[in-house]
C-alpha cells in the first residue's frame, strides 16, 4: 500500500537501518521512532549494494517480532511521488526480499502511519536467523556497489549510538566483525 491509496494521509517513511544515515531524499521533519511487531535483523542478503551474487553481504530488514527503534521522516507532498520512485528504486528493484508496508509508529508527536519496508521469510533473498558469528564473518567478507559491508554496520550503529539506540546484539556482531578484520 502507497501514500496515494491510503486516503491522502502525508508520507511518512520509517527507517531501520541505511535509510537512518543517508536516506537520499528531502524531508520536512524527523523523529524518532518506535516500531512494534517487528525487530531489526541482518536477514536480507545484499548482491549489489554491500555485496556480490558470488560472495552476498547482509543488510537489515524488518524480521516479524519484538520492538524496533528508528526514525520517522515526514516528507512534504510535492516531494512525495519523487520519494516514492526513489524508495522503490533504492528497496524494492534490487531486493526483492522487501515488501512496502504501512505500519502504525510512535514519535514525539503521537503515532502515525509510515511507510517501511518488512523482509518477507519467502523470498529467495531471505537469509533467515544466522548466528551473530556468521552474520559477522559475512559482513567482514562481502563488498559491494556502495562499498564493503563492514561500513554498512558501522555506520548503523553509529547512527544507532548517536540517537541513544542501544543494540545489544548489533553490538556483539560489530565486536566479532572488528576481532575477524584484526582490529
Amino acid at each position: 500500500m502507497t501514500a496515494e491509496t491510503d486516503g491522502g494521509r502525508p508520507l511518512w517513511v520509517f527507517a531501520y537501518g541505511s535509510l537512518m544515515w543517508d536516506p537520499g531524499f528531502a524531508y520536512v521533519h524527523c523523529a524518532p521512532a518506535v516500531l512494534k511487531g517487528y525487530r531489526r535483523a541482518f536477514c536480507v542478503l545484499s548482491m549489489a549494494h554491500r555485496g556480490t551474487a558470488e560472495r552476498p553481504g547482509l543488510v537489515l530488514g524488518l524480521a516479524p517480532g519484538g520492538t524496533c527503534r528508528g526514525v520517522v521522516y515526514r516528507v512534504a507532498p510535492a516531494h512525495e511521488a519523487d520519494v516514492q520512485a526513489y524508495l522503490f528504486e533504492r528497496e524494492r528493484r534490487r531486493y526483492d526480499v522487501y515488501r512496502e508496508r504501512l505500519l502504525r509508529v510512535r514519535h514525539t508527536r503521537g503515532a502515525v502511519l509510515a511507510q517501511t519496508y518488512t523482509a518477507d521469510p519467502d523470498s529467495p533473498g531471505y537469509a533467515g536467523d544466522l548466528t551473530e558469528d556468521e552474520i559477522a564473518r559475512r559482513i567482514v567478507a562481502a563488498h559491494g556497489e556502495r562499498g564493503p559491508n563492514f561500513d554498512y554496520l558501522e555506520r548503523t550503529l553509529g547512527q544507532l549510538e548517536t540517537l541513544g539506540i542501544h543494540e545489544p546484539v548489533l553490538e556483539r556482531i560489530y565486536a566479532l566483525a572488528r576481532a575477524l578484520r584484526g582490529g
